[in-house]
């Protein structure tokens, strides 16, 4: 902008003067301007030089003044760079904080391989005697009974029922169904005692669940004899264990009577099997 104001003073000095010499020194002394002044000191000059030309051309027509056609020239400013100190923060050690809350757990990771054995350790000292244990539980079961009276066959199986009780422990022998019921499973001995009678046939059998196991026979004779029967058996619970007498397709008989007991059912249990 400040060529473009050079150049137009320059030009207001090349066009022709219609005055002669006079006007043109006057106009000379009139539009000469240092480059270095501002405007507003450009401007006061001027107007001087106006006066001072005014006051010595009376007489004479007036001139055509010169008129600014160019804006000053515009300032810039750019800022001045500042540089911004720069703070190493790895030196800024604060004291050390609190210790926070324990996160969620993370997911498990894959199993890895097993290791090798370590070495065997020292052996260590002996320790307490432990407090007691309970008492080793035992089972048991047992019965005997009798009969003193005499039974003789008829058309249809007969259960030899009891009436005399040596021993029944817990009841496990019921003498009105003439039967023993397994409460405790395990290996059973049974025995069984009876007395022919003279000229019949003795014909029982020692019975398990409706299951015929062992017989006790003795054929005919002059003479009565006792005659017996052992098993052992391994009953589970609620396995029947009893003696039937043979049905009277022939003359099938055991004798007892009032004063003596000739006729015995006996067993007990030899080991208890309910336990792994």
């Amino acid at each position: 902008m400040e060529g473009l104001w050079v150049l137009g003073v320059l030009l207001i000095f090349l066009l022709p003067c219609p005055v002669g010499s006079q006007s043109s020194s006057i106009s000379d002394q009139r539009w000469w301007t240092d480059p270095n002044e501002t405007p507003a000191q450009h401007q006061a000059a001027r107007a001087t030089q106006e006066q001072r030309a005014d006051g010595a051309q009376e007489g004479l027509p007036p001139q055509p003044r010169c008129v600014r056609c160019c804006p000053p020239p515009e300032k810039h400013f750019y800022p001045q760079y500042q540089p911004v100190p720069q703070i190493n923060m790895t030196i800024l050690k604060g004291e050390k904080g609190d210790r926070g809350e324990r996160g969620m757990q993370g997911k498990f990771g894959k199993t890895g391989v097993a290791g090798s054995r370590g070495h065997a350790g020292p052996k260590g000292q002996k320790g307490s005697m432990g407090a007691p244990g309970e008492r080793c539980k035992s089972h048991y079961a047992a019965f005997s009974v009798g009969r003193k009276k005499p039974l003789h066959s008829n058309d249809y199986y007969q259960t030899l029922i009891f009436d005399t009780e040596f021993v029944n422990l817990y009841e496990h022998f019921n003498m009105f169904t003439g039967k023993f019921y397994c409460y405790i499973p395990g290996i059973y001995y049974f025995s069984l005692n009876v007395h022919t009678w003279n000229q019949k046939e003795t014909y029982l059998h020692i019975m398990r669940n409706g299951a015929e196991v062992v017989i006790l026979y003795a054929q005919v004779s002059d003479r009565s004899i006792m005659q017996s029967q052992s098993v052992m058996l391994e009953l589970k619970e609620q396995d029947e264990v009893w003696v039937r007498l043979y049905k009277g397709e022939r003359e099938n008989a055991v004798f007892s009577d009032e004063y003596d007991t000739y006729i015995t059912f006996s067993g007990h249990l030899i080991k208890y099997s309910g336990d792994p």
